[in-house]
């Protein structure tokens, strides 16, 4: 009787096993890929990826998961390599509301260049940013995911419009009120334009007493350290972390302040005054205090050789409206009417700026990619721009791994989101980009796109070029009515 019992007991067993063992299904299973791991910098090979919905939901040896796993779509990702998606920490918006389409025609190109959330700091079409910031949420709008500051926070009439204004302590508590709670914005934007230093620092002091990071620029009549301790979050540009490096920087403020110089003339003092061991003890400052730094190298650069470089047959022309490229021109007669002397100077500081990088990296310092692409930016192209910068990264001194960071896991880590991105594991979201070549090696491989996941959807090459297309038909008949108006 036990041997019948047992015998029976053994074939329901046997009949059970297949149910309990069918493969899990997914949606989109990406397989036989070369995996890299930021983190480590390093690559797996031979790893498949299960993507269900928005998530990542499985990642292992490929036979395992075919063995696991069944989806609808599969993506064949042999002798490719798999990162996380691009994040571009620094983008504008603007030029005014009869910019609006061709700010908007923008958004797919960030999604062809494998750049799946950018960060906008503020131009001054803050209100429809944040609507589409909304829509892109909701899919009623195709682009990257969007965080943005909102309107910046400046001073009474400054040079930069749609920003709120303040003049007072009663007045920045209630621009933080608004950014906060009405509008609900990602991070605030502090710029010094016309805004009194005093109340630079107590914004910086309240947003973080809020929970809110802020991103900003640094009066010239401040030292780095003074916005370091009230608690700005990143430092947008390099110069200004540049300037923590100057042994006198402290003196060069106060003249500033004082009105004893002008801001050229702090600017070559602070220059003159660099110092290496005064910059990594500042640098190690900005680690402990958890401040990142982004640097918008490129943007840079290309300003400061816009006297020698010819930009009529660039590429990227093509995907800019007539109207922002007209932006364009500001700064381009501004580079044209200085001196010799003036151009010999910008020249000379963009490498001696670029040096730091390595420096700032040795210390601790995060490093965040953001181009500062957008309006007024001449011939800083959104999008294609941060391959650029992570370029430039490498060629100043960082590793490709480390570009690849910046680009990869430095904005999620300033947002407090890297249990979300920047890595590619179960409960990780999908936003992916496959590559035909391996970026740990030649961080220009991050340019050769094979297939884009954004929120667990799939463009191959012929969607993304397809993207790529549209925008510049658009341009072109955009062109064709600005030719005809004329």
């Amino acid at each position: 009787m036990k041997c019948l019992a047992a015998a029976l007991a053994s074939s329901l067993l046997a009949l059970a096993a297949p149910a309990l063992a069918a493969p899990q299904q997914g949606d989109v299973v990406i397989r036989h890929v070369n995996l890299v791991d930021v983190e480590a910098a390093k690559t797996q090979a031979d790893q498949a990826v299960v993507l269900r919905g928005a998530d990542i939901v499985a990642v292992g040896a490929d036979a395992a998961i075919a063995r696991d796993w069944r989806a609808a779509k599969v993506v064949e990702g042999k002798d490719l390599y798999l990162i996380p998606g691009l994040w571009d920490m620094h983008v504008h918006f603007g030029g005014g509301p009869e910019l609006i389409e061709e700010n908007k025609a923008l958004l797919p190109l960030y999604v062809a260049n494998g750049i799946t959330t950018i960060r906008d700091c503020s131009g001054d079409l803050p209100d429809q940013v944040l609507g589409w910031r909304s829509e892109i949420a909701s899919g009623s709008l195709f682009g990257p995911r969007l965080l943005t500051s909102g309107a910046k926070i400046e001073g009474i009439a400054p040079v930069w419009k749609g920003t709120i204004e303040v003049g007072s302590e009663a007045d920045v508590d209630a621009a933080l009120t608004r950014l906060q709670q009405h509008d609900k914005v990602d991070f605030v934007k502090i710029t010094d334009s016309t805004l009194k230093p005093d109340l630079f620092l107590y914004a910086l002091r309240q947003a973080k007493a809020r929970g809110i990071r802020t991103s900003g620029h640094i009066p010239m009549a401040l030292t780095t350290r003074q916005a370091v301790d009230a608690g700005i979050s990143s430092i947008e540009h390099l110069d200004y972390a540049y300037h923590a490096g100057a042994r006198d920087e402290a003196a060069v403020a106060a003249d500033f302040a004082a009105g004893r110089i002008d801001r050229a003339e702090a600017s070559r003092r602070l220059d003159a005054a660099f110092d290496p061991a005064t910059a990594m003890a500042a640098y190690r400052h900005f680690a402990e205090k958890g401040v990142f730094v982004t640097p918008t190298l490129n943007g840079s650069r290309i300003l400061a050789f816009l006297d020698r470089d010819d930009h009529s047959k660039d590429e990227g022309l093509a995907y800019i409206g007539p109207k922002l490229r007209k932006t364009y021109d500001w700064r381009i007669e501004r580079a044209a009417k200085a001196s010799p002397e003036a151009v010999a100077a910008r020249h000379a500081h963009i490498d001696a700026m670029a040096r730091i990088l390595p420096m700032l990296q040795q210390a601790g310092v995060t490093i965040i990619a953001g181009t500062d692409a957008g309006f007024l930016n001449s011939f800083n192209y959104p999008a294609f721009a941060l391959h650029d910068e992570i370029a430039l990264f490498v060629e100043k001194g960082l590793t490709p791994a480390q570009a690849l960071a910046s680009a990869t896991r430095a904005g999620p880590a300033w947002f407090g989101q890297l249990d979300r991105y920047g890595a590619i594991r179960p409960g990780m979201a999908a936003d992916l980009v496959l590559l035909q070549r391996n970026p740990l090696e030649d961080i220009a491989a991050t340019k050769a796109i094979d297939t884009v996941v954004m929120r667990g959807k799939t463009y191959d090459r012929a969607a993304l070029d397809a993207m790529l297309a549209d925008t510049r038909a658009q341009v072109a008949a955009w062109n064709a009515e600005d030719g005809a108006s004329e």
